[in-house]
């Protein structure tokens, strides 16, 4: 199969769409399933410990962003807010996945991960007026602030894009 290319010498960008829709969907169907899983089966600030010590599932709702950043915003802006955040950081992201010359696995895998984590968290703020998050570790009195699956995503692709920005372009 011969790939298409743009006159730059890059994937063209549609070939680039397709493969980013190729782990977008999944991921994001894995963020709402695993969701959906919790709110219908653990009541909010309830949980079990899943590895002693360590590991539990909890149904925690955050209202603000990472580690509860901006949870004090009137509710009447925090949705807005957040919606028009999400909007311009996934447009940026289109517009990068779409012109990129770069025909990286990783720089695909990274945005995919991160446009998944943004849209799962989208959906949550859309149907909930915040995020559902369950995901608790910690270790003796030490705990972790409780996340979901589309956190994951988005800490992985931003670890991934700073590999790839600062590491692997500079091997070329």
């Amino acid at each position: 199969m011969i790939k298409k290319q743009n006159s730059s010498g890059g994937s063209a960008p549609g070939t680039v769409m397709r493969w980013g829709l190729f782990l977008v969907i999944p991921c994001y169907g894995l963020d709402q399933w695993t969701k959906w899983l919790i709110c219908r089966d653990v009541s909010v600030g309830t949980g079990f410990n899943v590895i002693p010590g360590f590991f539990d599932i909890i149904h925690m709702r955050n209202t603000g962003a990472a580690f509860s950043i901006l949870q004090g915003m009137p509710a009447s802006y925090r949705t807005y807010f957040f919606l028009a955040v999400t909007i311009i950081a996934l447009g940026f992201l289109f517009a990068v996945f779409w012109q990129e010359k770069d025909d990286s696995l990783l720089l695909k895998i990274v945005i995919s991960l991160i446009v998944a984590g943004a849209i799962g968290n989208l959906t949550d703020r859309m149907i909930h007026n915040e995020v559902v998050d369950f995901l608790s570790f910690y270790l003796g009195p030490y705990r972790w602030p409780t996340f979901n699956l589309a956190d994951t995503y988005i800490s992985m692709g931003m670890a991934g894009l700073i590999v790839h920005t600062f590491i692997m372009t500079r091997r070329t």
